[in-house]
């Protein structure tokens, strides 16, 4: 990737919080609101309930601003998968398989099109995770409502023994999955970057038979077919490349996290990076660059994992409170 100079006179560099979002900010107030409740059933992506002899697990997530590139281009038939993944991800990165799943739809006026492809792809992928729709809701709210918001609700369950420790120790292996793209974070800065001189529907630039818009709706890769080797493999602790970008590593505790051979950014990256003279730093703050998730897992039992699935080594754990990846040092 290439770093714009700080000193560019011909365009003002963009950061994530330029255009309205605050990942700081938004974390402390999710700190904030977890600490009134003082729940201790807690992991880093999902909330768990003891039922006995497993645990019964919760996550929920909608798909953010990227609703506002679909719309641009007149295209939902992806959106519903990434509704069900952004919930499946964070399921899987606690260790538990997720089993049903049920979708909030909260629109302007009732557009029978609109819900039908958003159907579609939650259909998609509910057949992928493998999970049931067990229901859901569609609120028709003109004066709350401008367009359309997806969200949902995915339940989980899991043996007190499969549920990951959460806690990568010094010495463990990094192992790295492929994403599909950009998936369903950091689409507010994608979105201005891209937009400065470009049209949704102009032809992108790495890829003349797709649209910008097209490319920027690549639905987000579902990861739960990696539950099972993880837990043969003794994975401790997997971390999902969702909003915070690379600093989502740090939630598998307090380490350095040293990446050597990540996997390489898409295009589309590039694209977002120059188009909004975006620092690499910012990038990496803020996107997955390549890389949709990552597990800790012992030294001894790396190869046998990347043997079992597609993914690959790109690093290990060290001792610190850092990431470090591409010539940059995250916390």
């Amino acid at each position: 990737m290439t770093d714009p100079t700080a000193d560019d006179a011909e365009t003002e560099q963009l950061t994530y919080a330029d255009t309205g979002v605050d990942i700081e900010a938004s974390e402390d107030a999710t700190a904030a609101l977890l600490e009134a409740f003082g729940s201790d059933l807690m992991t880093e992506y999902a909330g768990l309930l003891d039922i006995g002899d497993r645990y019964l697990a919760l996550a929920t997530d909608g798909v953010g601003t990227k609703l506002m590139v679909a719309e641009a281009i007149d295209d939902f038939s992806t959106i519903g998968i990434d509704c069900i993944a952004m919930n499946v991800n964070d399921l899987v990165a606690a260790g538990v398989e997720p089993v049903a799943f049920v979708d909030y739809l909260a629109i302007d006026e009732p557009d029978d099109e609109l819900t039908n492809e958003i159907g579609e792809g939650l259909a998609v992928g509910l057949e992928e995770s493998g999970m049931t729709l067990l229901g859901g809701e569609t609120a028709v709210m003109p004066e709350v409502v401008k367009g359309f918001d997806l969200a949902g609700t995915c339940v989980g369950l899991a043996g007190k023994d499969e549920i990951l420790e959460g806690e990568a120790q010094v010495g463990d292996v990094l192992v790295g999955f492929a994403s599909n793209g950009v998936h369903s974070n950091g689409l507010t800065l994608a979105r201005e970057a891209v937009t400065r001189n470009h049209e949704y529907t102009d032809t992108f630039p790495h890829d003349d038979e797709r649209t910008i818009g097209e490319e920027l709706l690549r639905p987000t890769r579902l990861y739960t077919e990696l539950l099972e080797a993880m837990r043969e493999h003794g994975v401790r602790a997997a971390a999902h490349i969702t909003g915070g970008g690379w600093t989502n590593l740090l939630r598998m505790g307090d380490n350095e996290y040293v990446i050597d051979d990540p996997f390489p950014a898409q295009p589309i990256f590039e694209f977002i990076q120059d188009e909004g003279n975006v620092t690499d730093e910012e990038m990496h703050r803020t996107f997955n660059m390549g890389t949709g998730f990552v597990v800790a897992v012992p030294e001894d039992r790396a190869e046998e994992l990347v043997a079992d699935t597609d993914g690959r080594i790109i690093g290990h754990v060290a001792a610190g409170k850092s990431v470090e990846i591409r010539g940059l040092s995250l916390t």
